[in-house]
């Protein structure tokens, strides 16, 4: 089973959905981020969860 980690970003209602999608867009090129669950409030802002996986080096022996 892979293990994640996760990060929330809130987004205040005045922000645009163009300029949320670009943040979004930067996550998830830059910092290899993927959406994991996305909440939209009732007052417009939006809460959103991003996760990445972990990757784990195995040490080499020899």
């Amino acid at each position: 089973m892979p293990e994640y980690e996760f990060v929330d970003v809130y987004v205040p209602r005045g922000v645009s959905r163009k300029e949320t999608t670009r943040l979004l867009t930067d996550h998830a090129e830059y910092g290899h981020w993927e959406l994991h669950r996305l909440r939209l409030d009732p007052d417009g802002s939006r809460r959103v969860r991003l996760r990445r996986r972990i990757i784990r080096q195995i040490r080499a022996t020899w």
